[in-house]
């Protein structure tokens, strides 16, 4: 009889159920409870992405600049003409 009541006594009971959330109806009052920290985007994200890739371009071009005018014996402006490239790309293509 005594391992009967300490068999029983071992099981464990039934977790409850979590209760549903209830639909905060709009007539019902605010409550004295803290509401979550609200964060606004200063600058959406859209905008960032465009800002990085404006970024990108200018920090390349800045490089380009600075590459072909200060380490290269050439002119700033040159580096932005189509002829220098067409140049760059007939000497990768072995046409030069």
């Amino acid at each position: 009889m005594t391992n009967e009541l300490d068999r029983q006594g071992e099981q464990k009971e039934p977790t409850p159920k979590k209760p549903r959330r209830r639909i905060k109806n709009v007539s019902e009052p605010p409550t004295d409870q803290p509401v979550g920290k609200v964060r606004l985007r200063l600058i959406p994200i859209w905008l960032r992405i465009i800002i990085v890739i404006l970024l990108f371009l200018v920090a390349v071009i800045v490089g380009l600049v600075v590459g072909y005018s200060g380490i290269g014996d050439g002119a700033a402006s040159d580096i932005l003409k189509w002829e220098t490239w067409q140049h760059l790309l007939d000497i990768i293509n072995g046409k030069e």
